[in-house]
């Protein structure tokens, strides 16, 4: 098995000097403790099953490809200003092994641990050169309120953890924000919640707590601010991204959403990542009764830039392009649905008359380096009745190698 493992951002002109000493020792032969920070500056938390990262080599969606080169022991040092291997880092400014350009400051660290085509386990290295070899930084989201309300914190309940700053060329986060449909800032509401379950049945599948965004009300039926019936309204009429709602093909068109949520990061990819992945669920009041009508909530995942595939930047959807409603494909949690009604026990949801997916994983590539914006957004399309909630959890970079395809599919043997 390979697991994919995140580090801590480093301390300052500290880990530079010492990142300076290791490159001229040669890292894979340093050992050290790992850079201390706070939750914001921790790596993300992952998604497997014991909270770390993992990745299948033998491909499929749980496994993009075998791992890239990584960072073995760099050789001498002949010009410390010199950018050998072409990735934008110097010895000077830290780089450890100036050999490969997988191993940079900016980049995540990746351990293997299963035998390669060879056969054997490929020597553990500091991917990046913070003096650490194969390090786990701990989960972020631990002591989150259901209520809060902080976008920092939403972004650390779906395990994006790393901060970056623009200053810096380090990844994680840039920036985050509650928004509406088109961009403009959400005013608090009960809208968004951070839970640490979803009734009994449903886990989290990463860290302590996923993010909820409800059209009605993101609390657990016995919360004092639960809607306590199918529709309630936090934000009225909302202005939509250009192109959206995204008509189904097989379905009456919609023209106007109403109660949108949505939390937006920006985010600068490690240097050797080549995708990231999350995970997401879908409930609504809608099912049965309005199946294939122009009523039918969706959620998106937009990002910018777009990627190769996606449907105006909406990165789930799929086989058929159907986008995130009662319509799409994985729509099996409900009564006489594939998986029965568990997973709508506790909820607030009718176990009897409502319904939801299962876990699905969106899959999406990316360069190394890059900076993006992710917008997951909610919303009631032609009115605002028949409230729907979506979880989002298990956040993680790939970079493992190989090449990652835009793909949303049922998550392997979620939580």
């Amino acid at each position: 098995m390979m697991e994919l493992r995140l580090s801590l951002p480093g301390a300052g002109a500290g880990v530079a000097a010492m990142a300076a000493l290791v490159a001229a020792l040669g890292c894979s032969a340093v050992g050290g403790s790992p850079s201390p920070g706070g939750a914001g500056d921790q790596g993300a938390a992952s998604s497997g099953a014991d909270g770390e990262d993992v990745a299948d080599p033998s491909g499929g969606l749980d496994g993009p490809g075998a791992p890239g080169p990584g960072g073995g022991g760099a050789g001498p040092v002949a010009d410390p200003n010199a950018d050998t291997d072409a990735d934008g880092f110097t010895p000077a400014g830290g780089d450890c092994n100036d050999a490969d350009a997988n191993v940079n400051p900016g980049a995540i660290e990746v351990e293997v641990t299963e035998p390669d085509a060879s056969g054997q386990v490929p020597a553990p290295a500091d991917e990046d050169c913070d003096g650490a070899i194969d390090n786990v930084a701990p989960p972020c989201d631990e002591g989150l309120s259901l209520e809060d309300f902080d976008p920092a914190n939403g972004a650390r309940a779906i395990d994006l953890c790393a901060v970056a700053s623009p200053e810096e060329r380090r990844w994680g986060v840039l920036s985050a924000r509650y928004v509406r449909g088109d961009g403009s800032p959400a005013e608090r509401s009960p809208a968004v919640g951070l839970f640490d379950g979803f009734g009994p049945n449903v886990h989290v599948q990463g860290g302590a707590r996923l993010l909820a965004l409800s059209t009605g009300r993101a609390r657990p039926p016995d919360h004092l601010d639960a809607c306590w019936s199918e529709s309630c309204s936090n934000y009225g009429p909302g202005a939509a991204p250009p192109g959206f709602p995204q008509d189904n093909p097989d379905c009456p068109p919609s023209d106007f959403i109403n109660d949108d949520i949505g939390l937006e990061v920006v985010l600068r990819a490690p240097s050797n990542a080549t995708g990231y992945e999350f995970l997401f669920k879908f409930y609504t009041y809608e099912y049965p009764e309005w199946v294939c009508q122009d009523f039918n909530d969706q959620f998106v995942a937009l990002a910018t830039p777009a990627p190769p595939g996606s449907y105006n930047g909406n990165l789930s959807f799929d086989a058929e392009g159907r986008p995130v409603s009662v319509n799409i494909a994985f729509f099996d949690v409900c009564d006489r649905c594939p998986l029965g009604s568990s997973e709508l026990v506790g909820t607030g949801f009718s176990p009897r008359h409502d319904g939801g997916t299962r876990w699905l994983k969106t899959r999406a590539p990316v360069r190394g380096g890059e900076e993006i914006t992710l917008r997951f957004i909610l919303f009631d399309t032609g009115d605002d009745r028949f409230d729907s909630t979506a979880l989002i959890d298990g956040f993680r970079w790939i970079a493992t190698g190989g090449t990652v395809s835009l793909e949303t599919a049922p998550a392997v043997d979620p939580r």
